[in-house]
């Protein structure tokens, strides 16, 4: 009896084993195609369409490989990666990331190996790699990228190995020094002008090795498609040419905006009154106030003398129309002659009564101008006369 009693408990915890584990994959279906281990998770041909990282992973796992999917490296898949702290290998190759944005790997402070190739990888924020202190081999190759700076590596204190090839690199400015054992540049259309001129000295100066150099050649320009990123000539003293005229070129025209800057700064003085309506203090005038006296100047004498232009035709004929001249001895004469002309010229009415009154006219004498420059009138005296 005690055999079969103890055989029946082994069965039923088989049995409940086995319902744990049945829920376990009901609850977590996204698993269920994953071979998971106690250190490792692999989701790569059976879950190849994972559009998410796998929750419910246990904080002891080591490595990670989630290639050949459809993950885009959303907001909870970093989440999720954040919270496999003991993790030292991680796998995201043939998947679907544009971009590595900043403290994607924050909490993985011992991850080693990291593979993010072969994806659609076009941007690397500055901070993409914070955090990954004990990261020593990382492999971006044959993705978009088409400009990434060395500062982008600087947290990576332990890295030995960096793999960029395939990508569409003409340049790659080395401004931190780097521990690199081997770097891999191939296939890259690498321009072999100044820009690359860091690159080719880092090169030389250090002890990385370059692997496939042969075929990591310039594409340009056409006088330098056979050689190697490494060896092709470029002379130091004409990039420092070029580098000096590029900087008088700017500071020419950062002067520029300065000056117009601080013109605009007189002309329309900001923040005349404060918040709490207090008068905040004026800009110093400098030389720029000479430069607007003479503009207004100029405009104020320009419109003078469109103004002038054209009133002084009408006050011209104003002026002529106004002049006078004294009446001389022969217009007075004329003006008898036309007078007689006149009444001679008149019909004559019959029928006329002869008693009807005459009208004689005295002849005027003529104007002879006095000292005083009066004239007498001759009706005047004849009046007072005869009132006497």
């Amino acid at each position: 009896m005690l055999p079969l009693r103890s055989n029946r408990k082994a069965l039923n915890m088989k049995l409940s084993w086995l319902v744990i584990c049945a829920g376990t994959l009901f609850l977590n279906p996204v698993t269920a195609d994953c071979n998971i281990t106690s250190q490792t998770v692999t989701c790569e041909e059976s879950g190849k369409k994972l559009s998410n990282v796998p929750t419910n992973l246990f904080q002891n796992v080591t490595k990670l490989s989630l290639k050949n999917n459809k993950i885009i490296l959303k907001d909870s898949d970093k989440e999720i990666l954040q919270s496999i702290i003991n993790l030292t290998e991680l796998y995201l190759s043939e998947n679907m990331i544009t971009v590595l944005y900043s403290n994607s790997f924050c909490n993985l402070t011992k991850l080693v190996i990291l593979d993010i190739s072969n994806n659609h990888i076009s941007t690397v924020h500055k901070a993409a790699f914070a955090g990954l202190n004990q990261l020593s081999v990382l492999n971006l190759s044959y993705n978009m990228i088409t400009q990434l700076d060395s500062d982008v590596f600087t947290s990576l204190k332990s890295l030995t190995v960096l793999d960029l090839q395939y990508n569409f690199l003409k340049s790659f400015h080395i401004k931190s020094p780097f521990k690199l054992t081997k770097i891999i540049l191939a296939g890259n259309p690498w321009t072999c002008s100044c820009d690359l001129l860091d690159l080719q000295i880092w090169l030389t100066a250090s002890n990385v090795t370059m692997e496939n150099e042969n075929s990591t050649r310039c594409t340009f320009p056409n006088t330098k498609e056979k050689f190697s990123i490494k060896m092709a000539a470029i002379q130091p003293a004409e990039c420092k040419t070029e580098k000096a005229s590029l900087e008088n070129t700017v500071t020419s025209t950062s002067a520029i905006k300065l000056k117009s800057r601080a013109l605009l700064t007189v002309l329309t003085p900001n923040n005349i009154t404060g918040n709490n309506g207090t008068h905040a203090e004026l800009p110093l005038l400098g030389k720029s106030w000479t430069f607007l006296a003479g503009v207004l100047g100029f405009v104020l004498s320009t419109t003078l003398l469109i103004f002038t232009a054209i009133k002084c035709p009408t006050w011209y004929r104003y002026l002529i129309s106004y002049s006078h001249r004294r009446l001389e001895e022969n217009d007075s004469e004329m003006f008898e002659q036309e007078f007689s002309a006149d009444m001679s010229s008149s019909p004559t009415v019959s029928g006329t009564n002869n008693e009807d009154p005459i009208v004689i006219f005295e002849k005027i004498p003529a104007f002879v101008p006095g000292e005083d420059g009066f004239i007498e009138d001759k009706y005047i005296d004849s009046y007072v006369n005869e009132e006497s």
